[in-house]
């Protein structure tokens, strides 16, 4: 390309954007960075704002950035931004907003930011979306048993003839307990209806139980619905008083054969319990995410056949990657038009979501 071309297609760029639209920033990992903005959306991240070079950046404590962040208004963060905290943030004297091409932004902001008044926005609801997906095919093959059969070399052997020892297996008529009202909650409470004759149990203290029936769920508390399920799927925030939540005494209250669904933090269960019921053959497990993670290599759940682990698969990866880009830059084309965001995060809000 020649350097009058070059000098064309800026022009022409800079005709396209409005002298008033926000000036932007990216900052996010270089991987990350170049697997969420190809040029398609590139070329819409600059039709929205004005982006002096550079127009993304994996290092805000980066000194040569000390022009450039004294007149950004708009972040557009994702995986591997930095934290906010007062330093760089007073470096940032006109920022306005961070529109999160993630999930939650609980690593990004501080108490600063909040207190400066700063506007946040995230796409975990586009997020979301594949988390539910994902815990849907682990529901079906939980009830079929199938991950846990085909891990084991002696049902292979005997062509079936052990599987009676994994429990019945079936989809039909099936209890299912959602631990957690939140984004991925509620939407795989909307899919699980899709199975016949299904029974789905929730238990969040904190959601509007009309919500919940509106959805397709009966609200229990944990300590009632525990007994009565065939899956247990966790959907709950990562918080001190979720730490855990489900420990040795919720596994034991589990029935036999039951499978438990992790695709939301770790540390919501007690791994030793875990561990302990698992090798005992009396409970299943599908596992995307673990305490610690990954296990350690010697850890008993990598060797039990049934037990599923993945290595936190169930959110965005690939081609998905570009729903959560195009959610942000639906944020930013709101924000440029003076337009409510669809999907702001508030400070108490945030207290109370994953």
């Amino acid at each position: 390309m020649t350097s009058d071309r070059r000098s064309t297609e800026r022009l022409d760029l800079a005709a396209m954007t409005d002298i008033n639209s926000p000036e932007a920033l990216v900052v996010m990992d270089r991987d990350v960075f170049e697997r969420q903005f190809d040029a398609p959306r590139l070329a819409r991240l600059r039709r929205l704002a004005r982006l002096p070079e550079p127009l993304f950046t994996d290092d805000l404590d980066d000194p040569a950035l000390d022009a450039r962040l004294a007149t950004v208004e708009v972040l557009l963060t994702g995986w591997g931004a930095p934290q906010l905290d007062a330093g760089r943030l007073d470096r940032m004297p006109r920022l306005r907003a961070m529109l999160h091409c993630a999930g939650t932004v609980r690593p990004q902001v501080t108490p600063d930011f909040w207190e400066r008044g700063i506007r946040a926005s995230s796409v975990a609801e586009a997020n979301a979306v594949p988390v539910a997906e994902y815990t849907l095919a682990a529901i079906i093959f939980a009830g079929k048993k199938a991950p846990f059969i085909a891990a084991d070399p002696q049902v292979r052997r005997d062509h079936g003839l052990q599987i009676s020892r994994f429990g019945e297996l079936s989809n039909l008529g099936r209890t299912i307990g959602v631990v957690g009202f939140s984004r991925v909650g509620r939407r795989v409470v909307d899919l699980v209806q899709q199975l016949e004759d299904v029974v789905c149990l929730v238990a969040d203290p904190y959601a509007d139980p009309a919500e919940i029936v509106r959805a397709g769920g009966i609200p229990t508390a944990l300590d009632d619905l525990l007994p009565r399920v065939d899956v247990l799927s966790l959907h709950a925030p990562a918080l001190p008083s979720t730490r855990h939540m489900i420990a040795a005494p919720q596994l034991a209250a589990l029935p036999d054969h039951a499978t438990l669904i992790n695709t939301a933090r770790g540390s919501l269960v007690d791994t030793a319990a875990l561990e302990r019921e698992c090798a005992s053959g009396r409970l299943n497990a599908i596992l995307d995410v673990t305490d610690p993670e990954p296990l350690p290599v010697d850890s008993v759940l990598y060797r039990l056949p049934n037990v599923m682990v993945t290595p936190h698969l169930a959110g965005s990866l690939g081609s998905e990657l570009h729903r959560m880009t195009d959610a942000a830059l639906d944020e930013l084309e709101r924000y440029a038009a003076g337009e409510p965001l669809l999907d702001e995060v508030t400070s108490e809000a945030l207290r109370l979501s994953a």
